[in-house]
């Protein structure tokens, strides 16, 4: 009999994670406020619950993947949610990018109850979650952690544990830290490139394999090439909730952050722009805008 394993917020990383984990021969059993997400659900194979206490009373071992602080609190300790559902022992996966605080309020309101929630934010784009290649940072409680490590593996290519409950959002807010300034980085390259007479196409293809590539260079630098924004792997409606989570935590800190500083503002123009919905390579729009080119895509 397949081993069960329950999802809470089937969005672009939650489809993701659920068809993968469908693949790796889990029975997984999902719930989302949305209906389309549960018509997902259902189209790859998965069990549909009625509620985030009905998948926490089906499956020993499930995921959040949440928008938002206000989605986190009503699936963990709202009307119907994680802390009213029977039994103890549960080990909640959360995903989500959210404040740590947050996360923490409802750690202890789960602990209260019997149930384990882990820290662990996930680093990939939702094209990467797809193929599996994401990293997890997790933190928390060290034994279900180890519990947990069929299930990390089956929607992740790496699991890192990183310490106490707090430490995988704080590694995640690093990563989209330099996620920031290299998909900036590598849209402000290609207008470059075009500013001096090159084929976009042809500078992706050569700094590619160069010195001056990242990771983001390679992820978002085709989208960018190809002006091709309009099915996103990440937007910048979500991106902006991380870019205020990461901004307030480093002024917390008092830590100087001067690119990062300075890249959230082309973030901001994008969305002025009209462009929330769609991919945050599409920041290579706003700059070729700023430069007066104009091109097909």
């Amino acid at each position: 009999m397949a081993k069960r394993v329950g999802i809470v917020g089937i969005g672009i990383m939650g489809t993701a994670m659920m068809k993968n984990l469908l693949k790796e021969g889990f029975e997984v059993v999902g719930y989302d406020i949305a209906e389309a997400a549960m018509a997902r659900l259902a189209e790859a194979g998965g069990i549909a619950a009625a509620s985030p206490r009905d998948v926490a009373e089906k499956a020993p071992i499930f995921i959040t993947s949440l928008p938002s602080v206000d989605a986190f609190d009503a699936v963990t300790t709202g009307q119907g949610g994680i802390a009213s559902s029977n039994g103890k022992g549960q080990i909640i996966i959360e995903c989500s990018t959210l404040p740590i605080e947050a996360k923490a309020r409802g750690e202890a309101r789960l602990r209260a109850e019997g149930k384990i929630l882990l820290d662990c934010p996930v680093s990939g784009t939702g094209a990467q979650a797809a193929r599996k290649d994401l990293v997890v940072f997790a933190s928390g409680d060290k034994a279900a952690f180890e519990r947990c490590r069929e299930v990390l593996a089956g929607i992740s290519r790496a699991q890192k544990y990183v310490g106490v409950f707090g430490n995988g959002s704080r590694m995640k807010f690093i990563a989209n830290h330099l996620v920031t300034i290299h998909n900036l980085s590598t849209a402000e390259a290609l207008v470059l490139g075009e500013m001096a007479g090159l084929d976009p196409a042809l500078v992706f293809d050569v700094i590619a394999e160069s010195a001056g590539t990242s990771r983001m260079f390679q992820i978002r630098g085709p989208l960018m090439v190809e002006g091709r924004y309009d099915a996103p792997t990440a937007t910048f409606k979500t991106h902006l909730k991380d870019l205020d989570i990461i901004g307030k935590f480093a002024a917390d800190l008092h830590c100087p952050t001067p690119l990062f500083t300075a890249a959230v503002q082309f973030y901001y123009a994008a969305v002025a722009q009209g462009r929330g919905e769609e991919d945050t390579a599409a920041v290579c729009a706003v700059l070729e805008k700023l430069a007066g080119i104009e091109r097909k895509g």
